[in-house]
Formats: C-alpha cells, sequence, structure tokens
C-alpha cells in the first residue's frame, strides 16, 4: 500500500518507504508475538529477560537503552519480573542509589528454553530474505535509527 500523500517527491519517498518498513516490522512482530503471549509474558518481559541472558546484569538505564524504552516504563516490569521470582536486584557498589538487575536461576531456565524457539521464528520471518538481503537491511535500519537518536534523520 502506498501512500496517497500528494506531496513533494522527497515526501512521498519517504512515506512510502516508511508505510513499508512498519508493516513489515509489524509483521515480523505478529509472527512472534503469539508465542511471547502463550509463555506467559509480555513483549517488554521478554525483552528484559532476553538481554540479561545474552548480555548479563544491567542497571535499570542500559535496559532502557536497550530496549529503546523509558527508564520509567521499565520500572514497572522489572518489577513484575522480580515479583515472578525471575529477576533480582542487586544494589551498585558504587552508588547506593542504583542497582543492577539480574537473571534468577529459574528466570535463566524460562529464557533460555524460550529463546531457540523465538530465534527459529525471526529466522522463518525473515526467511524470504537471503542473508546477503538480511545485512542490508540491518545496516539500512542501523543507519536509520543512528540517524534519529542524533536528532536528524538527516545526512
Amino acid at each position: 500500500m502506498a501512500t496517497r500523500y500528494d506531496g513533494t517527491k522527497a515526501e512521498v519517498s519517504a512515506l512510502n518507504a516508511f508505510i513499508a518498513l512498519q508493516r513489515a516490522a509489524d509483521s515480523v512482530e505478529a509472527a512472534t508475538q503469539a508465542e511471547i503471549a502463550r509463555s506467559g509474558l509480555t513483549q517488554s518481559r521478554f525483552g528484559v529477560l532476553e538481554a540479561l541472558l545474552h548480555l548479563g546484569p544491567l542497571t535499570p538505564k542500559e535496559l532502557a537503552g536497550k530496549l529503546l524504552r523509558s527508564k520509567g516504563n521499565l520500572t514497572l516490569v522489572i518489577e513484575n519480573l522480580e515479583r515472578e521470582g525471575l529477576t533480582s536486584r542487586e544494589p551498585s557498589k558504587e552508588d547506593g542509589r542504583s542497582f543492577t538487575v539480574n537473571l534468577t536461576a529459574k528466570g535463566r531456565k524460562r529464557i533460555a528454553s524460550m529463546f531457540p524457539k523465538h530465534a527459529k521464528l525471526i529466522t522463518s520471518a525473515l526467511s524470504s530474505l537471503s542473508s546477503s538481503e538480511q545485512e542490508d537491511l540491518r545496516r539500512l535500519c542501523r543507519k536509520l535509527g543512528k540517524a534519529q537518536t542524533k536528532g536528524g534523520g538527516h545526512d
């Protein structure tokens, strides 16, 4: 579906690219969302567990940066994961006001058992692209994302 906006050539091109990007992202997310929901987790809870599994203990600020969420948004997610016994908090030795979030044995077992299926779903969802196309997509998305975090989007 292309835009019907009658703007400049640059606007129409950007809008069409945005529509395609959003529809593709929604499609891939839908392919993985049902499995995450069946596990009893939200996308945010899954994201926190996955980040901790692959990156190790992180502060809420680091988690927010990795997951592109606000620190305030993650506070409730972290509290809920802790209440379920999937994560724990450890006070920072350097700053008593700060803490790191860690996976518990229960949390590690849960996300480690889920992640291989998640990876297979993503692999399947992206299988219409060759490895080279997937790398091009990764590179372009990264470039686009970095441009936005620099406060612009213009090269």
